[in-house]
């Protein structure tokens, strides 16, 4: 655990680099949509299964990865799943065809398993519960960051030299994060999992943690969550571009505006979940989600418009991912932590996938108007569940 200022923010910047090289190659795949479309001749209809490739990849090889960091630390599958996912990033330059890059981000899906979970564990394992809302903030602010800069540069450079270009960019930045990951990340110092790592034994403890109902809700909630992103966030710059013929440039600039709501928000509402307590917030955040889902394609008339909405949205999200994972890093202890973030992760991607799979079929059948009823659908389960039957984990400061 840190014990210095320095130590501490030397971590939060590897975390936090780490979070950004991943979620910028997840997120880029949205605004390129279409130039990739363009550039391999692809089905429309296959456009989402490059979503789903990651993210099954990610859903199965995560639900290995939680128990082996529970069993031989945190460190060691960080150093192995950010090598293996800047190794797979270098490999999108030999794309030639549809076929090689959803195998290429099928791999980077293996590798995002592998990662899956870890850095929200090994903030719960070395941030104490009153400063976990605010260090996942910060971490988590990556993300964000990834939305100001690397997704619209990353989509410039697709449209003006190829769509391989932004998956090797990021590929500079994870390994990078590898090299980090070396230096300035020690092996925590909590309590292991000492049972003996074997198939039956991940489905006990599996089966173990499932048995808690809020445990249960916690987790569907979280697939519900990331549902609603795949449904919605895929076909997003594609509906614009088709409705309103805009441009790569503008569906960049349109990532940067929902990057800095994100960074704005995201820091703040896990500092002030450390004090009020987590639940709030991500009921909060997720009824005004829906709503603004559910009214996108009556909102938004010229291009303009999307600025404001998404900018909305995106302060919205910002206001219970941080809040939602230290909640979820707090249900159980120290040495069933990563089993549960990694199912929970595992479950997001499915989620993610999920959405990913319908969002083609009913953008293809009903429009980008039926993605924002499902998506909004989705966005209002997520909250049901976690106002029904998941606990508040933390109790505020008197």
């Amino acid at each position: 655990m840190p014990t210095t200022p320095i130590r501490e923010y030397r971590v939060i910047l590897t975390l936090w680099l780490l979070i950004f090289s991943a979620s910028s190659q997840i997120m880029i795949i949205a605004p390129i949509l279409p130039m990739i479309r363009d550039q391999l001749a692809m089905p429309e209809h296959l456009m989402g299964l490059l979503v789903t490739s990651y993210a099954v990849m990610v859903g199965v090889v995560a639900l290995l990865a939680g128990p082996v960091s529970d069993r031989v630390g945190r460190r060691r599958v960080m150093l192995l799943g950010t090598l293996c996912m800047a190794m797979a990033l270098w490999g999108h330059a030999f794309v030639q065809n549809y076929h090689q890059l959803f195998v290429a981000r099928a791999l980077a899906g293996v590798a995002g398993g592998i990662l899956s979970g870890s850095v929200v564990s090994y903030v719960g394992d070395v941030f104490p519960p009153s400063r976990r809302g605010w260090a996942n903030g910060w971490v988590m602010s990556g993300a964000a960051t990834g939305q100001i800069l690397g997704i619209p540069i990353g989509t410039l450079l697709a449209e003006s030299i190829g769509f391989r270009t932004p998956f090797l960019m990021f590929a500079i930045f994870m390994t990078l994060t590898w090299v980090m990951v070396v230096r300035y990340l020690p092996q925590p110092g909590v309590t292991r999992n000492a049972d003996r790592l074997s198939l039956a034994g991940m489905v006990r403890t599996y089966a173990q943690i499932l048995s808690d109902r809020g445990i249960r809700s916690a987790v569907a909630a979280f697939f519900l969550m990331f549902v609603s992103i795949g449904v919605y966030v895929t076909y997003f710059p594609t509906w614009l571009t088709d409705r309103f013929a805009v441009d790569g440039a503008f569906v960049a600039s349109l990532f940067v505006v929902g990057g800095v709501a994100n960074v704005l928000t995201g820091p703040r509402m896990g500092r002030l979940s450390d004090q009020i307590g987590r639940r709030k917030l991500v009921i909060t955040s997720t009824l005004g989600t829906g709503m603004l889902i559910l009214v996108t394609t009556v909102l938004i008339r010229q291009s303009w418009m999307a600025y404001p909405l998404f900018f909305a949205i995106m302060m919205l999200v910002a206001m219970r991912i941080s809040p939602f994972q230290s909640l979820l890093s707090e249900l159980v202890g120290d040495a069933r932590r990563g089993t549960l973030m990694s199912l929970t992760a595992a479950l997001g991607q499915a989620g993610l996938g999920t959405g990913g799979a319908i969002a083609g079929l009913t953008y293809a059948s009903a429009g980008f108007q039926g993605n924002t009823l499902v998506g909004a659908l989705a966005v209002f389960g997520t909250g049901y569940l976690v106002w029904r039957f998941v606990p508040e984990t933390l109790i505020p400061d008197p």
